[in-house]
């Protein structure tokens, strides 16, 4: 059973910083691309930024420049480095990742998701 737990949400004034983890575990052969999606009341989930195994970022332009995708490979995690927080950054922020459970089955886990709660 592969499980994905996020941590590092919280409460932070606007302008302030925040860093999200997810970690992977259970049995899989290696993790391909990694997202961050967000989820604010009453809105649809929206992704927020990707990571390939190899490191190639992509971001939605909102968070372009001010927040940071990274993984470490060997840990199985990825982060989510938020700086400059908007009030409008405050949502469910969900990790979810492309998991290479057998060498010919790879199957789509979400974490269960963390606050993000920025005041102004």
């Amino acid at each position: 059973q592969v499980q994905l737990v996020e941590s590092g949400g919280g409460l932070v004034q606007a302008g302030g910083s925040l860093r999200l983890s997810c970690a992977v575990s259970g049995r899989f052969v290696s993790i391909n691309t990694m997202n961050w999606y967000r989820q604010a009341p009453g809105k649809q989930r929206d992704l927020v930024a990707s990571i390939t195994r190899g490191g190639t970022t992509r971001y939605t332009d909102s968070v372009e420049g001010r927040f940071t995708i990274s993984r470490d490979n060997a840990k199985n995690t990825v982060y989510l480095q938020m700086n400059g927080l908007k009030p409008e950054d405050a949502a469910i922020y969900y990790c979810n990742a492309d998991v290479k459970q057998t060498w010919t089955s790879t199957l789509n886990y979400w974490g269960q998701g963390t606050q993000v709660t920025v005041s102004s």
